[in-house]
């Protein structure tokens, strides 16, 4: 059994690893921590949690590496890089859910996160767990930067036109849309019901936090620096991530060309779903799942590609994606404790 602690086990991504990872047939839980609720049995917290008989911890990083073989972290920006140590990574691996290791360069890390980077002698060791573009990277390393949600459904929408060349690499538009859970569980006055209700807005306009982190991971597959326009938005629902993707194309492309690009990079990839043509990728169809839902048309009138990606923030974007991360790591099936269906209704 893989032993696993999760540090900040009560925010809303926190909680989805508790889920996973306690019906996950390969895990048994150690050690779950929370700031707010130490002493308190998770239950307690979480009602739907009752039978789960776990309490919540003071966290105690160095005393956790001891005993888990595997340590989560779940926690704000600025944090974990003041957590986690070469001697931490001796005794276990980190799979940290938050931005610190996501982004190889560290000024650019503290340029949009306006905090300074802790850990600066252990982030080259640190590998992007986009799990489908990455496995092989991913494997027998110590350090994990599990990816953002709006990231990791952005990238793997563009990723196949990127690799291949076959779009303008200085037109990339993404225009995104997230579900509240992605603000997290803190009190916000932006996320109260009256504020989300019966309303959609654009929010960090050019400004946004995972902007650097999809131009990055882009830039990589292209080999050529990428700078492009991001604007997410918020969503009257409680989870979900829909992108989509415009970018004009190099060359004038059939349907059956582009699909052949995707099928190219993911038609061994479980979790990744190309959707027939015509037809485009929903919330609905993701939710509560570790898939990836991807969709495509070409605008003739315009010789532009429009890409839908569609993922659950929570899942694949967070928790389910961090698990697929655990599984590579300690080589068991991938899909082990995260290969079920969407949940709808709901």
């Amino acid at each position: 059994m893989i032993k696993t602690g999760i540090i900040g086990a009560t925010g809303y991504a926190g909680s989805e690893l508790v889920r996973i990872l306690a019906s996950h047939p390969n895990v048994k839980i150690t050690t779950i921590t929370s700031q707010s609720y130490k002493g308190k049995n998770y239950g307690e917290i979480y009602e739907n949690f009752r039978h789960i008989e776990k309490v919540c911890e003071e966290e105690n990083i160095e005393e956790m590496a001891e005993k888990c073989d595997v340590i989560f972290l779940a926690l704000p920006h600025g944090v974990a890089s003041g957590k986690v140590t070469k001697e931490i990574l001796d005794k276990t691996k980190i799979i940290d859910l938050g931005a610190d290791f996501r982004l190889q360069d560290a000024k650019v890390y503290e340029k949009w996160y306006k905090t300074p980077h802790n850990a600066l002698d252990i982030l080259p060791e640190a590998v992007y767990g986009l799990c489908e573009i990455n496995r092989e990277k991913i494997k027998g390393k110590r350090i994990i930067a599990n990816p953002g949600c709006y990231t990791t459904c952005s990238i793997l929408s563009l990723y196949p036109l990127v690799k291949e060349k076959m779009i303008d690499l200085k037109t990339i538009i993404i225009d995104a849309k997230s579900g509240v859970t992605g603000a997290g569980r803190g009190i916000s006055l932006g996320t109260h019901y009256d504020e989300v209700n019966e309303s959609i807005k654009a929010y960090k306009i050019a400004s946004h936090r995972h902007t650097p982190e999809i131009e990055e991971q882009l830039s990589y597959a292209s080999g050529e620096d990428i700078v492009l326009s991001f604007t997410p938005h918020l969503t009257p629902m409680n989870r979900g991530i829909l992108a989509t993707c415009y970018a004009s194309l190099n060359n004038s492309y059939s349907y059956s060309d582009i699909k052949s690009a995707y099928n190219k990079y993911y038609k061994d990839e479980y979790f990744i779903r190309l959707t027939k043509e015509g037809i485009f990728p929903e919330t609905k169809w993701v939710k509560g799942s570790n898939f990836c839902d991807i969709g495509f048309v070409i605008d003739e009138r315009t010789n532009r590609i429009i890409v839908t990606g569609a993922i659950d923030n929570l899942y694949k974007g967070a928790a389910g994606q961090a698990v697929q991360n655990m599984n590579i790591l300690f080589d068991i099936d991938e899909k082990t404790g995260i290969d079920c269906p969407a949940i709808f209704p709901v």
